[in-house]
């Protein structure tokens, strides 16, 4: 029994930080009586995971109301200063369970743990006391709709609800063309972007279950899509695009707002009065970061040369935070320039939150929240799930990312923990890919030194939404490893199927390594649950599609065969399959919008084999 109740514990997601075992269970598979002792507005949270979690035996009963004898009672009460900030604690015994806040959020945990509970005893809970805080006060997601997918209303709120049940408390949907700005049409006519009902919508949604959506838009670089239209290219840094990246090329298309241009920030204050009035939240985040262009040789370039790259740059940060705080909001800002300028962060408005983002195993957290801490600007640890520009994501990578983000940030005293999940390179990957990374990063959000060692392949499949899938898809998400080749911020099998020929593959790659990789992908597919029609499902064989495609692709690049005409035959029809297979799982959870964006990119490689 001991064993088992033990058991059942370890696998809350996120474990709590602490728990006193006692003696014998409590059935909740009868009857009994639940209240919850707060005025409704703050009640009505952790009401729905009750009435939700409990049997039709159990009766909603005002606070105050006495129970029948030897009826089992479930009570919760705000108690002002009982327990910190979302904080709570929750007491199972023989008799029922009782369990105090101090707030609305703490009292929404402690049901979800609760449920959680019911969830994995089979109804019979084990008595015990649990005490539980969070490390970080903000918890949250953010997922890119804007390169390429946009989610449907009903995607979004599965989302929304499975990361309120791991106590993820922030969701942001990353902006830069997807909202239907009035007057802008030309920008997102084909994008089925989030209208403004929509975000009300979604904001009402997420503030019933204790999670704040907060706005979103780019603000000064990746904004391509306004700027290769005539009417906005006025506005670019670089009209002609050619700025050179760090890793290598050059962005062809202009990316970044010219800073000294008056009407970029005409611009901006019209997208603004669009945007913030449909969101409650008082944070929002204007993005800037990458800002290419902005290098001395575009329009700017007598300012940077004057003053510098970092200073014209800080001088339009805070001509922005001036608007946004004018409309009522405090600034969030991508913190990867002004890092480069370590010498400006002082500069930066005391009110700002800078969001320190990083997404390999060795990104210096350390080094940058030191900086950050010592400056006195509150900011967030911001590591990602790894799934971007890979097909099956980066499983070792991203557990190594999510876990130096959460300790770093809490020995600098990181005010957040932001979950990154990104679309580049046509946005390929499935959202099954990212369901280790919300996991396991919100799990670490909430208690990284509880949560460390979390048994990921069962908090997935209990709590994350993998369906039985998790290991499935934590396997997939580590065949990168043994491709012969390792990059950052993608994986080289990604690279494989999504770069013309005629780029120079790594030397570990070669036909041993990617028959491996094909012989491993077997293998996982072998031991797939026997059902074949749940979404989950759909991805993830969708997943092992593209690392065929991908294998099959490399194969023929280095044995030669590329250019035989069976093989080109074969590849060809395997990559028209592959794209009418994308099309199918695109749609499962997606909008219209973006995908023949992302299936040209799968164009381009199909046209190598049929020219």
């Amino acid at each position: 029994m001991g064993g088992n109740v033990h058991g059942q514990i370890e696998r809350l997601v996120p474990r709590p930080k602490r728990v006193v075992l006692g003696e014998g269970v409590l059935r909740v598979d009868g009857a009994g009586m639940f209240s919850v002792d707060a005025a409704a507005d703050v009640a009505r949270p952790a009401l729905r995971v009750l009435r939700r979690t409990l049997g039709s035996g159990w009766r909603e009963s005002g606070a105050q109301t006495s129970s029948p004898a030897g009826c089992a009672c479930i009570r919760f009460n705000l108690v002002p200063h009982v327990t910190g900030v979302q904080s709570y604690r929750l007491c199972v015994t023989p008799a029922g369970v009782e369990a105090e806040a101090q707030d609305r959020a703490g009292l929404f945990y402690a049901a979800v743990t609760l449920a959680q509970l019911v969830a994995l005893s089979g109804g019979a809970l084990p008595v015990c006391e649990i005490e539980d805080a969070p490390d970080f006060e903000a918890r949250g997601v953010m997922l890119d709709i804007s390169r390429d997918k946009v989610p449907t209303m009903a995607t979004l709120f599965e989302l929304v609800d499975r990361l309120a049940t791991l106590k993820i408390n922030q969701l942001q949907l990353y902006t830069e063309h997807t909202f239907a700005y009035r007057g802008h049409e030309e920008v997102w006519r084909d994008a089925s972007p989030m209208t403004p009902e929509e975000i009300r919508e979604l904001d009402a949604y997420c503030i019933e279950r204790c999670v704040e959506l907060v706005p979103n838009q780019n603000s000064f670089g990746h904004l391509e899509r306004w700027l290769a239209l005539p009417r906005y290219a006025p506005l670019a840094e670089l009209p002609q695009g050619g700025a050179p990246l760090p890793w290598g090329g050059v962005h062809e298309r202009p990316t970044s707002l010219c800073p000294t241009d008056p009407r970029s920030l005409a611009l901006l204050e019209n997208l603004y009065d669009q945007l913030l009035p449909n969101f409650t939240s008082r944070l929002f985040n204007v993005g800037c970061d990458e800002t290419f262009d902005l290098r001395g040789e575009g329009r700017s370039a007598a300012q940077v040369r004057e003053h510098g790259e970092g200073r014209v740059y800080l001088d339009f940060l805070k001509e922005i935070h001036a608007r946004v705080t004018a409309r009522g909001r405090r600034m969030a800002f991508w913190g990867d320039i002004i890092m480069r300028h370590p010498e400006l962060v002082r500069e930066v408005p005391r009110d700002a939150l800078a969001l320190e983002w990083g997404y390999e195993a060795d990104h210096p957290f350390d080094e940058h929240g030191a900086l950050f801490a010592a400056s006195g600007l509150s900011f967030y640890v911001c590591p990602g799930t790894s799934s971007w520009n890979s097909l099956a994501g980066r499983t070792t990578n991203m557990r190594a990312n999510l876990a130096v983000a959460a300790e770093n940030g809490l020995r600098h005293g990181a005010c957040g923990y932001l979950i990154t999940d990104w679309g580049d390179g046509g946005h390929w990957q499935p959202l099954a890919v990212s369901f280790a990374g919300y996991t396991y990063g919100a799990a670490l959000a909430w208690g990284s030194v509880r949560n460390r060692n979390l048994n990921l392949v069962q908090a997935m499949d209990r709590f994350g939404s993998a369906q039985g899938y998790g290991d499935a898809l934590l396997r997939l998400g580590d065949l990168y490893l043994r491709c012969g080749a390792l990059r950052g911020n993608a994986s080289e099998l990604f690279l494989l199927l999504a770069k013309p020929r005629g780029r120079a593959l790594p030397a570990g790659i070669t036909t041993v390594t990617l028959r491996d990789v094909l012989d491993a992908t077997d293998s996982i597919e072998r031991g797939l649950p026997a059902e074949r029609t749940s979404v989950v499902g759909q991805e993830v064989r969708h997943v092992i599609r593209l690392l065929r495609a991908a294998c099959h692709r490399g194969i023929a690049l280095l044995d030669g065969t590329i250019d035989t005409p069976t093989t080109q035959a074969s590849l060809a029809a395997e990559q028209e399959a592959l794209m009418t297979a994308h099309a199918a799982v695109w749609r499962l959870r997606n909008r219209e919008g973006g995908l023949s964006d992302s299936l040209a990119r799968m164009g381009t490689i199909r046209r190598e084999y049929t020219a």
